[in-house]
């Protein structure tokens, strides 16, 4: 008797041409996220809070970002039902959608001195419809990658989206950097910051065009046609893994909360504390998110070959170790010093952040995993959004003492730590 080998995927159902695509709308997500962190690094404060000093407007900032993390959670219960329901791809359209407008009609706000109050409140407005974008953004995106690949080859592709982070690093550093050195300070600070943000739409439509382009995945498909869609995905996510969801958060603290610690807090601490021209943070950190374009899909496959908590559990590990030495150094740094700081200080957290899709996606079944994956990631994001102004509070309360990020992004890899070790755990119990 012979056996018919699976029909090869079609074209559209390419596992590299999906990840491609899931990868290309997460890097807008992540492009349209951190063009607002270096904003809200240099300019939120004087543009919006004015009137609060130096010190105030930068807490309120930081808190700007904060309430985008605060509402993901309830991105990723809509959204997560809308995966598990009605698919995948369905869903991913709506988030970036979401996300590409809201960040298109921040670069129309009116400034405290245009309008008062008025902008401050628009920009908090739009920050949660952004927060609610990215809630079910990762998730889906992850998904979509993984659904569509070949079990031995799914934390290789769960990683592919992930690129999406320094992506959108690089792209929105690079933005600040052109329009820094082609326009007066004074430009900049009057009307130049807008720009960015209406890049937000030209980049909206490539992705939507990539987005309707491919199928559903086969794993959603074969759960509808067998009426195996679960009514309920958040309850029963609820009820039946609550103790996945916890290692899920946790595994995702260092991931999340060392880019906004790097990314956002070292920004600003790096340029009003320690005086460092923001031009050369900027540039550093852009040099630090190129190497993960190569770094990332590396780990993707080693996490494919030899489990994808481990190498969550190895980056956690080696970053606690490098923190302090780190931040030791950054007060009497060259720019040479501060970029291999960007550099060594972004690979191991990298390790961690890369397999974070893979370790997430063997916890839970597909009848509610993307709920279960938007969830988790959304909550745990929610605790990160928090990392710039905790620390900067620690800071205040330590005298600008140097060891203070490097406390924070310790404690970070240790949670990160303890979940990968637990979801080990899990993979070998089964």
């Amino acid at each position: 008797m012979t056996t018919l080998a699976p029909p090869a995927p079609t074209a559209r159902r390419a596992p590299w041409r999906i990840a491609w695509a899931s990868m290309i709308g997460t890097s807008l997500e992540q492009f349209d996220f951190y063009l607002y962190a270096y904003f809200s690094a240099f300019f939120v404060g004087p543009l919006f809070f004015e009137p609060l000093g130096p010190a105030g407007a930068a807490l309120a900032s930081f808190s700007t970002i904060a309430v985008s993390f605060v509402i993901r959670p309830v991105g990723a219960l809509v959204f997560g039902h809308m995966g598990d329901r009605r698919g995948r791809r369905a869903t991913l359209l709506w988030t970036v959608s979401l996300m590409g407008v809201a960040t298109g009609l921040i670069g129309l706000l009116p400034t405290y001195a245009q309008a008062g109050w008025l902008g401050a409140i628009g920009l908090v407005l739009l920050r949660l419809v952004q927060g609610v974008s990215l809630g079910g953004e990762w998730g889906g995106s992850v998904l979509l990658a993984t659904e569509h690949a070949r079990p031995v080859r799914r934390a290789f592709y769960a990683a592919i989206p992930q690129l999406g982070s320094p992506i959108g690093s690089i792209l929105s550093a690079a933005v600040f950097i052109v329009l820094s050195l082609t326009l007066p300070e004074a430009a900049m600070a009057s009307w130049g910051w807008r720009l960015p943000f209406f890049l937000a739409i030209p980049l909206l439509l490539v992705s939507l065009y990539l987005r309707r382009s491919i199928e559903e995945t086969p794993e959603f498909l074969r759960m509808a046609r067998e009426g195996r869609r679960d009514r309920t995905p958040v309850r029963d996510m609820l009820r039946t893994r609550p103790m996945a969801l916890l290692v899920a958060i946790a595994a995702a603290q260092l991931g999340i909360g060392s880019y906004a610690l790097m990314n956002t807090y070292t920004m600003n601490y790096g340029a009003e504390v320690l005086g460092f021209p923001y031009m050369q943070l900027l540039t550093a950190a852009t040099i630090g998110a190129l190497l993960q374009l190569v770094t990332v899909p590396l780990f993707g496959a080693l996490a494919a070959r030899t489990g994808s908590a481990l190498v969550v559990g190895v980056g956690a590990a080696g970053t606690a170790l490098i923190a302090l030495p780190m931040y030791a150094l950054l007060g009497s740094a060259t720019f040479s010093v501060l970029v291999a700081m960007m550099v060594i200080g972004g690979i191991l957290p990298t390790m961690s952040w890369a397999a974070l899709g893979g370790l997430m996606s063997d916890l839970f079944p597909g009848s509610f995993r993307t709920s279960a994956l938007s969830f988790a990631y959304a909550v745990a994001a929610t605790v990160s959004g928090f990392v710039p102004l905790l620390t900067g509070v620690l800071g205040t309360a330590t005298g600008q003492a140097w060891w203070h990020p490097a406390a924070v992004l310790i404690a970070l890899s240790l949670v990160t730590l303890a979940a990968a070790i637990a979801a080990g755990r899990r993979d070998a119990r089964r």
